[in-house]
């Protein structure tokens, strides 16, 4: 019959006080990223929808330029999207087409003198009803 070694299990021991302090550090860091970056990256993805949901509009064809910013600023608004300046987007008209094109980017303080920036680029052919 054979003995179980109980001797092992005082040699097991949890992680070190110097590895619990880089985990804390390490997630401590992605966790700020996140919380600093996803705003960001949750109001692109809605300035895309709104701007998607432009697609098939009534009367785009025939808009002017100034017409289809003041009608994206208005979707904007209602989104909730704030800190976008329409001065990003460009319309032009191709022909029945109306292209839409849409460059800015975001910038954060992540701590002390550290910024992010996230550039943003988008662009999009539509015509309306």
């Amino acid at each position: 019959m054979k003995k179980n070694n109980l001797s092992g299990l005082g040699r097991q021991r949890g992680a070190s006080a110097l590895t619990m302090m880089v985990m804390v550090l390490f997630f401590g860091g992605l966790l700020t990223l996140v919380i600093k970056l996803g705003p960001a990256y949750l109001d692109d993805i809605t300035i895309q929808e709104a701007l998607e949901s432009l697609d098939g509009t009534e009367g785009l064809s025939q808009m002017g330029p100034a017409q289809v910013r003041t009608l994206i600023n208005k979707r904007l608004s209602v989104n909730n999207v704030r800190g976008f300046d329409a001065k990003n987007i460009s319309v032009e008209k191709n022909g029945e087409f109306v292209v839409i094109k849409v460059d800015y980017e975001v910038r954060n303080n992540l701590f002390s003198n550290v910024d992010t920036v996230v550039h943003f680029k988008h662009e999009y052919e539509m015509k309306g009803k």
